[in-house]
């Protein structure tokens, strides 16, 4: 193996090393791009869902449509997730609300006395009465307002009307028939409805403060701070590096090209992260968006094709009536145009390509077709001398067939003969033949053009070229707009697929 060859290997070898480093470092920082897009998705949802994270259960299929209701019934996922509202609430400045705390607490000590033998029934009434007039007080004041639960307050006076129904359809008589003792200390099973039904609710209550500018207390910016220094130290290195390799573009001009990676840096709207994170793990090979992105650019052509279509089109033909209506047409017959023509590389395009066609006319195409040419003009002499008089007279003499058919095949002969060496003598160097041939086309043009208006036809051409334009857009451009752009879609995809077999 020679030196060269040695030296291209090991060249290749660091170059596959690179581009693996780079692609385990684009991983690394995809992955903890998502990561922090996670945190920030779960930031969003935690308030929405807190009473999910709070108990960690759902209603599956409960519904309530008019008169009919179905409850559902709860499924629990305790034993798979923890609680994490003790870790994330301060997080978010959640507190328990003090009332409401306290109304619990207060069912608490009831429990506890309940159970202790020897409890008088003084002090369970003085424990039930205040739980009265807590339960008119929460009514009253709403300490649920805060936390934006006040469908909960009412799904709580709604359970306990449901569970002891009055004459008044009162919640604050329900909730005073439910706290006396002929009633919790008779029917056992009332405390197993509160804590089942009604304590749950009461602990979805919270408070949570208000910051110095004017917004609830909100300390995600913590958790975000360390992804926000790395992202931005790796966009910022990535630029800069991007301007150093990349001829004329700027510092500046690297972040505009990475335009999507901004969304980390701006601490509003952090949903949008998934726009850059997407980008990222597809870089990264992490995810295949290939066929995403096909199916949006098709989406976005089938939306604007038949726009752009219309709107082309009607540009085009638009145009071309203008210039038949300003006389363009007509300037470029009689060539009367004020500016010189400009002749940009000493050629006359037209001449060469009128010789190149002759040549290709005398040299390849005639010699070819000649036998069939010369067959069909021997088969239409003949068929004029039958039906001549004067030959049918003729042919009665014996030997007059015979030697009309040799004259007709020798004429047929020297005359094509004749055709092709006049070809041929056209396309011969003849300074003084192609002189002849431009005045030619140049005399033919000026006439042409003429008479055009020496006929005081030319107003009526235009109108007929507009009024021809004019129904080709109302009869034609309508149709193309009304294609089934789809169905062209389809055709575009087998065409793609034949091509690549």
């Amino acid at each position: 193996m020679s030196s060269l060859q040695k030296q291209t290997e090991r060249a290749f070898v660091r170059r596959r090393r690179k581009n693996r480093h780079n692609l385990w470092f684009e991983r690394i920082i995809a992955i903890l791009a998502l990561l922090n897009l996670l945190l920030v998705l779960f930031d969003v949802s935690y308030i929405p869902l807190r009473d999910f994270w709070l108990h960690r259960k759902v209603q599956v299929f409960s519904f309530k449509i008019g008169p009919l209701e179905y409850e559902g019934f709860p499924l629990s996922f305790a034993w798979l997730i923890p609680d994490i509202t003790e870790l994330y609430d301060p997080f978010k400045g959640i507190v328990e609300y003090r009332d409401t705390k306290q109304y619990l607490e207060k069912v608490d000590k009831l429990e506890n006395e309940l159970n202790d033998p020897d409890v008088r029934s003084q002090e369970i009434e003085i424990i039930l009465a205040d739980l009265r007039r807590r339960s008119i007080e929460m009514i009253d004041t709403n300490p649920f307002q805060v936390a934006n639960k006040t469908g909960t307050l009412e799904k709580i006076k709604n359970e306990m009307l449901d569970h002891l129904p009055n004459p008044d359809d009162s919640s604050k008589q329900a909730f005073d028939n439910f706290w006396t003792q002929e009633n919790i200390i008779n029917q056992s099973q009332e405390l197993d409805f509160f804590n089942k039904e009604i304590r749950p609710l009461i602990e979805t209550n919270y408070f949570r403060p208000i910051g110095e500018n004017g917004k609830f207390v909100d300390l995600f910016g913590l958790i975000d701070f360390p992804f926000f220094v790395v992202i931005s130290l790796e966009f910022l290195a990535r630029t800069w590096w991007i301007s150093k390799r990349r001829t004329g573009v700027s510092w500046l001009d690297a972040m505009l090209w990475r335009w999507y990676d901004i969304f980390f840096l701006i601490p509003i709207w952090r949903w949008l992260r998934i726009i850059p994170v997407t980008i990222r793990l597809e870089q990264a090979r992490l995810i295949d968006l290939s066929r995403v992105a096909k199916q949006i650019r098709q989406g976005f052509v089938a939306e604007i094709a038949e726009d752009m279509t219309e709107v082309v089109v009607i540009q085009v033909i638009n145009e071309a009536q203008r210039s038949i209506r300003e006389g363009d047409i007509t300037k470029l017959i009689l060539q009367q145009e004020e500016r010189p023509y400009i002749d940009l590389n000493d050629t006359d395009e037209v001449a060469e390509l009128t010789t190149i066609m002759l040549q290709m006319v005398v040299h390849r195409i005639l010699p070819k077709i000649r036998p069939d040419l010369e067959a069909l003009l021997q088969h239409n002499l003949n068929k004029l001398l039958n039906q001549s008089p004067v030959y049918q007279g003729l042919s009665q003499v014996p030997g007059m067939g015979e030697l009309q058919n040799q004259l007709s095949t020798k004429f047929v002969k020297d005359f094509t003969q004749v055709v092709s060496d006049s070809l041929e003598s056209l396309i011969e160097e003849d300074p003084v033949g192609e002189q002849l041939l431009r005045n030619l086309i140049e005399h033919l043009t000026q006439v042409a053009g003429s008479e055009i208006q020496a006929e005081k036809r030319l107003q009526e051409i235009q109108y007929l070229l507009t009024a021809l334009l004019e129904e080709v857009k109302v009869n034609y451009v309508e149709h193309l707009s009304e294609e089934d752009l789809e169905e062209i879609l389809d055709q575009t995809r087998a065409i793609r697929q034949i091509s690549q077999k």
